[in-house]
This record gives C-alpha cells, sequence and structure tokens, in this order.
C-alpha cells in the first residue's frame, strides 16, 4: 500500500505534468454556466467536464484531473464511467472531498473546512469508484490580527486527518493550505503567514502518521493582496515562495503543485517558470482550475460546434504551463493561436 501511495503522488508531479482541477461544486459550476450562457443543468455540467477530460492528447501534459463527487459517479457519452474513461486517456482520477469551508467558533472572520464525518466510509466509496488521489482545501485569511492561532491550528489539524484517511485508504491526499490573496497585506506579510501556516500543517501531519513521499503539497504561492498596490515580478515571486517551501516543507514530500489562488492565468504562468530556475528539493508544478479551464468554458459557450474550439483553448493553456515547467515560457506563447 505504501509504495503504491508513493508511486501514485510521483506520477501526479511527473516531470513537465500538472493537475487539472475541475472539482467545483455544483453551485459554483452552474454560476459559472450561466456566466457564459449555458443552462445549468447536470448534464451541462457533465458536458462540460467530458469536452476538458477528452481533450486530445491532454496527458502529455496533465497527469491527473480532480473532479467533484457529482462528476465522478457520471459517465462519458459512450456509456464509460468518468474515471475509467479517464485512466484510458492517461490521467489519473481525483475527487474533491471536503464539503466546504463554514465560519469557525470564537474566531470572527475565520473559516473552518469541514467534511470529516463519515469520510472513511465516504474513501472506501470513492476509491471503488476508481478515485486515484483526493483534495482537501483549507482557507486562511490575512487581515487585521489575522489568521488567529485558533484559525490555522484548527485547519492543520483537520488537513491532517484527511491525509491520514486518505492513505489508509490507498488514496493519495493533496493538502492544500491556501492563504488568500484577498485584501491589502504585503508580499511580505504572506510570506510569514504562509511559513507558520506550513510549519503547523507539517506538524499536524507528523503527529497523524502521515507519509510524505505518498502525498502532494498544493500552496498558494507567495504573492501580495489584490489591493495592496504591490506589482512583484516573477522573479521576485518565485523567490520569495521558495524561499518559504525550502523553510518549511521537508524534502521527502514527493511534489507541490501550485494553486493559482486568484492570479491571472499569464501571471501563474510566468512565476512558475520563474520557480524553475530555482534550486528545489521537490519537482514543483501546477494544479491549476481557473487559470486553465475559464478560457475553454467561454469559447465552448454549451454549444457543440464549439466543442473542439475548447479543447484547443484548454490545450493551448495547458501547453503555456507545461512550457513554464520547462523554464521556457514567454509571452509570446500567450498570444499564439490555440
Amino acid at each position: 500500500m505504501t509504495d503504491q501511495l508513493a508511486a501514485t503522488a510521483a506520477a501526479m508531479v511527473e516531470r513537465g505534468k500538472g493537475i487539472l482541477a475541475a472539482d467545483e461544486s455544483i453551485g459554483t459550476m452552474s454560476d459559472r454556466l450561466q456566466q457564459v450562457g449555458v443552462e445549468p443543468t447536470e448534464e451541462n455540467r457533465r458536458a462540460y467536464r467530458e469536452m476538458l477530460v477528452t481533450t486530445p492528447d491532454l496527458s502529455n501534459g496533465v497527469s491527473g484531473v480532480i473532479l467533484c463527487e457529482e462528476t465522478l459517479r457520471q459517465s462519458v457519452a459512450d456509456g464509460r464511467p468518468f474515471p475509467e474513461a479517464m485512466q484510458a486517456l492517461g490521467l489519473l482520477p481525483g475527487i474533491k472531498v471536503d464539503t466546504g469551508a463554514r465560519p469557525l467558533a470564537g474566531a470572527p472572520g475565520e473559516t473552518v473546512t469541514e467534511g470529516l464525518d463519515g469520510l472513511r466510509g465516504r474513501l472506501s466509496e470513492f476509491a471503488a469508484l476508481g478515485a486515484r488521489f483526493a483534495k482537501w482545501r483549507a482557507v486562511i485569511v490575512i487581515g487585521e490580527n489575522l489568521p488567529s492561532a485558533r484559525a490555522r491550528h484548527a485547519n492543520a489539524h483537520a488537513l491532517a486527518r484527511y491525509a491520514a484517511l486518505c492513505q489508509e485508504a490507498g488514496i493519495v491526499p493533496i493538502v492544500e493550505p491556501e492563504v488568500m490573496m484577498t485584501g491589502a497585506h504585503s508580499m511580505s506579510d504572506c510570506a510569514a503567514v504562509t511559513a507558520e501556516t506550513l510549519a503547523e500543517v507539517f506538524a499536524e501531519l507528523r503527529i497523524a502518521g502521515v507519509r510524505l513521499d505518498g502525498m502532494v503539497l498544493k500552496p498558494n504561492m507567495v504573492v501580495p493582496g489584490k489591493d495592496s498596490g504591490e506589482t512583484p515580478g516573477p522573479e521576485e515571486v518565485a523567490a520569495a515562495t521558495v524561499g518559504v517551501l525550502r523553510d518549511t516543507v521537508p524534502a521527502s514530500v514527493a511534489g507541490i503543485a501550485f494553486l493559482s489562488g486568484g492570479q491571472s492565468a499569464s501571471a501563474a504562468s510566468a512565476n512558475l517558470d520563474a520557480m524553475q530556475k530555482l534550486p528545489a528539493p521537490w519537482p514543483l508544478t501546477f494544479s491549476f482550475g481557473r487559470a486553465l479551464v475559464a478560457p475553454a468554458l467561454e469559447a465552448w459557450a454549451g454549444k457543440a460546434e464549439l466543442w473542439e474550439t475548447g479543447q484547443r483553448v484548454l490545450a493551448h493553456r495547458v501547453g503555456c504551463n507545461t512550457a513554464a515547467l520547462a523554464g521556457n515560457y514567454s509571452e509570446a506563447l500567450e498570444s499564439a493561436a490555440a
């Protein structure tokens, strides 16, 4: 079991590949469909996810796809369950297992992610359905006197319990503590809070007995708040981010797959590219959601005749990020025809 976990985790962060996050909740996905003029039905949500995962040669740059529970239980047009169809295409099926962030008692303005109740049974079922890895997202907010020690500890403890349950079920956990870009905090504030958060997460993972070579970390990049007025270049973001990770993340972790966290698609790619030029003991790759799929959704817009157009747009965005993993990203790639 432990060898299988390590092998799966290594495959998730294989050189030159990232992870596609297509795990929006039913409510979020329905809202995004409506924004591009698509009726938010179960069938349209299914068709959209099929358009993404069946993109030709997607496995050349994507190791796995994170799905929501609805999609994991659905089938592609030819009747095969999503996990079966994805594995035939060389893609590892993943599943989001948390049930969302809720207000944390005694901590105004802060949340704790829920979903631990019944998780052991759900993971067993998801593994039987074909899930090879899972994801749990914790939300850390920077503000006046925030984050509190209470919020950091509650979320780190939940992440560790989730990760231990995943490994017990033979599923690789993606551990995602996201320090949010929301606010006017400085880049140095983000670096300090990210370091404190990661240190607490790994302390809890150690206590829980989580195998570090059988997990993938999905952190934020170290960037200033959206309203800070700071505009650091990719080299500055890369240096700050990799510096924090070197100080807090054990070398035995299988790999690091960054979230985009509200950055523009091009900024996330440029920052990822700059990181490849710095020494690090783990693979540094991407696990982007909106930065990859939003352009494809807009291009497809629910129209059968635009199915291949949506796939070409997704392939183009994946190509920009695989170029970043090779240290070959440039602004010229952004303007190239998808």
